[in-house]
């Protein structure tokens, strides 16, 4: 059964037309697959087959240890967008519901090489001294969260200091009692700060750019 209805799919071959540079996705999973990466499997083999300027490189998270080293995996599935670099663009756990969205949102913006963000967030971001570790909890049915998601991922491919995860609280409830998550979308930035909530962008950077003078 196909995860991507075929409307959806004639939509989203319309839209990655315009694609500009190849972009890869690699998923992490195992062998012995856990409860959402079988799905996540099939849902990423389904839209890299939309576009021949999408690639899907598949690694098992117990046999490939230099990938999972490269790409600093803890948790699968796990998903890094990435073009000519790694952006530090990550997915843990199926970007289904809304996220499917901010998983597309994100293919686009690596592909064109530009993101939606102020010209303010991008000054601010250039300036950045201090590596900032945004991780992004969700999950699929909150409608304020790819936005949060994206914030993140846009922030992470204007800068080489920003890393950015999406983490699905239903699939890591381990995550979300160590972080207290107890709505959503909340973000925690270098494990030392924390905010909650559907927060516009300058807000949202002021935030992030907490953590990088503690």
């Amino acid at each position: 059964m196909s995860h991507i209805s075929e409307k959806d799919q004639e939509v989203l071959k319309k839209m990655f037309s315009a694609m500009q540079n190849d972009v890869k996705i690699i998923l992490f999973t195992q062998e012995f697959e856990c409860e959402y990466c079988q799905m996540t499997h099939e849902l990423m083999k389904e839209l890299a087959q939309l576009s021949d300027k999408i690639s899907l490189e598949i690694y098992d998270f117990v046999k490939n240890e230099a990938e999972v080293a490269e790409y600093k995996i803890e948790e699968i599935p796990a998903i890094v967008v990435r073009g000519e670099k790694d952006h530090g663009i990550r997915f843990l756990g199926i970007p289904a519901g809304y996220e499917f969205g901010s998983l597309i949102e994100d293919i686009m913006n690596i592909s064109k090489g530009a993101t939606s963000l102020s010209a303010e967030t991008k000054e601010a971001l250039s300036n950045l001294k201090k590596p900032l570790h945004i991780k992004v909890f969700v999950t699929p049915t909150c409608p304020h969260c790819p936005r949060a998601v994206l914030m993140a991922h846009e922030m992470a491919l204007e800068s080489d200091m920003v890393t950015a995860d999406m983490i699905e609280v239903t699939e890591f409830p381990h995550l979300a009692h160590h972080y207290d998550v107890g709505a959503v979308p909340k973000m925690v930035v270098n494990e030392t700060v924390d905010f909650v909530g559907a927060v516009p962008e300058p807000q949202y950077l002021e935030q992030v750019l907490r953590a990088a003078t503690d």
